[in-house]
């Protein structure tokens, strides 16, 4: 694709607006059904995954219940 493209000030002509027709993005994940658990971690442990979320900007926790 070398050929550059010219633009131009032209009426583009009768406009028709289409409905957005697309699922929202929350209903285009997959959700994973989850159980709740409960576990003892070292303090080391937390603070590593503590660190690791901070680090993708992210929870260290998850509560969805």
């Amino acid at each position: 694709m070398k050929k550059k493209i010219k633009y131009t000030n032209e009426s583009i002509g009768k406009v028709k607006l289409v409905e957005d027709f697309l699922p929202s993005p929350e209903e285009l994940v997959l959700k994973d059904e989850t159980i709740k658990v409960t576990i003892s971690l070292s303090k080391a442990s937390v603070n590593f995954f503590k660190k690791e979320a901070k680090k993708y900007n992210t929870q260290y926790q998850n509560s969805n219940s």
